[in-house]
């Protein structure tokens, strides 16, 4: 087995770490000690929200509660898919071989059941939504039950993440707009390179790993090329988001988000070093507040 202390993102410190077995390895196995990826789930799903034009402020607000909360349930419960599909990699991967799963600290069967609990609470947030995101909903869990396979599949699982974690872009927009049409389309499809540049930079830190048990991977793929290639998913991303944001009408005001947002998302692409790990975790970390950035401007493009 790996050694989980040569590189892992894996938090040791702070509240998690204080907590009794078995709770700290359940909030382990849902990634809690790790917000980073509901963050991810949750922005594109408020740029999905403030986009489209005609709907009170009141309720984009109620939908973004909304969103936040099922984006922790739902990003905890793919969690627990990745984890139990891809177990046996896990615990020969040094970043991953500390995973509940991987490690033995839970078995399969407590993973179950702890996501069936999150399924639950995640369809009655569902039925708090317009019925239309009830029709699409479908979608979304079976992306999430296909995205592990993607790397056994494709050199492209990370293109399967970006269309798995960006779905709550077009969820969002459909809560909001009541259908779904181009302007919907250019945002998760934005989302989508978005993530996939962001979620190639993350796999750079399992490259050797990866080669060594043969797991497929863009940051393999793209390894000879990958500022090149990250900052052509960078731009393209931005490129998506300028044409929905024009085509939504939405005020000059989403420019002051917008901007420094494009701005800090280049100069990752151009200083990428793929070799670097703990740079490339840092990066891929950067990435919440560059949402952030950008969901304020869909924000006060809509709002001002």
């Amino acid at each position: 087995m790996a050694d989980p202390s040569f590189h892992t993102d894996i938090r040791r410190d702070g509240f998690i770490a204080k907590l009794p077995e078995p709770w700290h390895s359940y909030a382990l196995l849902a990634r809690l000690d790790r917000p980073v990826g509901s963050w991810l789930l949750f922005l594109p799903g408020v740029f999905g929200i403030f986009l489209p034009p005609g709907l009170s402020l009141k309720t984009r607000i109620a939908y973004t509660i909304l969103f936040a909360i099922g984006s922790i349930v739902m990003r905890s419960a793919g969690c627990i898919v990745n984890d139990i599909w891809d177990r046996d990699i896990d615990a020969r991967v040094s970043r991953t071989a500390g995973r509940p799963l991987a490690s033995g600290a839970l078995s399969v069967r407590q993973a179950f059941g702890f996501l069936a609990l999150l399924l639950l609470i995640g369809l009655i947030i569902l039925l708090a939504l317009p019925p239309l995101c009830w029709a699409v909903a479908p979608l979304a869990l079976l992306l999430v039950a296909l995205y592990p396979a993607a790397k056994r599949l494709t050199w492209w699982p990370q293109l399967v993440m970006g269309f798995t974690f960006g779905f709550a872009a077009p969820m969002g927009y459909i809560a909001s707009a009541g259908s779904f049409d181009l302007t919907g389309s250019l945002l998760y499809a934005g989302v989508i390179i978005w993530q996939l540049g962001f979620d190639t930079i993350y796999g750079f830190q399992d490259m050797e790993d990866d080669a060594r048990i043969g797991v497929k991977s863009t940051s393999r793929r793209m390894l000879n090329h990958a500022s090149l290639f990250v900052s052509g998913c960078y731009a393209t991303a931005l490129f998506l988001f300028t044409l929905s944001a024009i085509r939504a009408h939405l005020t000059p005001f989403f420019w002051l988000g917008f901007i420094p947002a494009a701005g800090w998302l280049l100069f990752q692409g151009f200083s990428l070093a793929p070799h670097n790990a703990p740079d490339c975790l840092k990066k891929f970390r950067q990435n919440i507040p560059i949402g952030i950035l950008l969901a304020l401007g869909f924000i006060m493009g809509r709002v001002f």
